[in-house]
């Protein structure tokens, strides 16, 4: 009785630990992103090597933007709703590519207007603009500068699912959002 009781034991602890997600089986990219130092929304320190392990997504906006920008972060807005639905772990960060005029409060303000909800959305800002185009172009191989004789910036669209410094995958945020496929994709990554 006893070799049979450890051998459902070995057969559980084996199952268990082959039940991890694959994540390069399900995710097509595989990009890092260097560290990079800011202040939040409220002014507080944020460090994305702080999201060593944690799930997140990741976007690039600025405040003045006068096209993308307001619609990407409704759908955003509404796709964390759908998050937190699912009772998932996660964070949103939207990286500001106009540092110069997205100080913490104004980044806070269109935060509000947006209806996010800032216990686990950041809003980062507090680098300079150089930093943050060579975050956005290396690690994210996104486009991020400013339009010659402009206040508007060119960036991506794109929404980033992350854990810790990898990339794993990008949507599409300004228009036909997939809400549902990046739900089911936060949901495999808890199973990582």
């Amino acid at each position: 009785m006893k070799k049979w009781i450890t051998a459902c034991l070995a057969v559980l602890i084996l199952q268990g630990c082959s039940s991890r997600v694959d994540l390069d089986e399900h995710f097509s990219l595989n990009g890092e992103v260097s560290d990079l130092q800011a202040v939040n929304q409220d002014g507080e320190d944020f460090h994305t090597d702080d999201l060593e392990g944690e799930i997140w997504l990741a976007a690039f906006i600025f405040t003045n933007c006068d096209t993308v920008c307001m619609p990407m972060t409704y759908n955003m807005a509404e796709l964390q709703s759908q998050l937190d639905e699912k009772d998932l772990d996660y964070r949103f960060v939207s990286f500001s590519i106009d540092p110069e005029h997205d100080k913490p409060d104004v980044l806070k303000e269109y935060g509000s207007q947006q209806d996010a909800d800032f216990s686990n959305w950041d809003f980062v800002t507090g680098y300079e603009q150089e930093e943050i185009e060579l975050f956005a172009n290396r690690g994210f191989i996104a486009p991020a500068a400013k339009l010659e004789g402009s206040d508007q910036f060119v960036h991506s669209t794109s929404l980033y699912l992350m854990i810790g410094d990898r990339i794993l995958e990008k949507y599409e945020m300004s228009v036909d959002v997939p809400y549902e496929e990046i739900v089911e994709a936060v949901e495999l990554v808890h199973g990582y």
